[in-house]
């Protein structure tokens, strides 16, 4: 079993404020859209799954949806079960390619 720090609860709640601050609320993966209502769905993912790997910048977040989420961890469980090779990165879901800031730079000049 994971050794999870005393301090879990207020580590979790820092890096996700971060990661709110950084990236559009948007799921990384079906690019569902979330509003402050329903952000409480939007879940931050460690993309090497250390959650001790915290950069300031980002580069180990990537925002999902709970159900995002949730498939991303499961894809593991049933490769232990049934003894599939899944690697960090294989997956037939594809990611979303929204990019709310592609025209940013003309909007701005305007």
């Amino acid at each position: 079993m994971a050794y999870i720090p005393s301090n879990y609860k207020s580590l979790e709640s820092d890096y996700r404020d971060k990661a709110l601050k950084l990236f559009p609320w948007v799921c990384g993966k079906c690019a569902r859209e979330f509003v402050y209502s329903n952000l409480r769905e939007l879940t931050v993912h460690h993309v090497d799954h250390d959650h001790a790997n915290n950069p300031a910048d980002g580069s180990n977040w990537e925002l999902l949806c709970i159900y995002c989420h949730d498939h991303e961890h499961d894809k593991y469980t049933q490769a232990d079960l049934y003894g599939s090779s899944v690697k960090a990165g294989d997956d037939e879901h594809v990611s979303a390619t929204y990019n709310p800031f592609a025209d940013l730079l003309s909007k701005i000049k305007k």
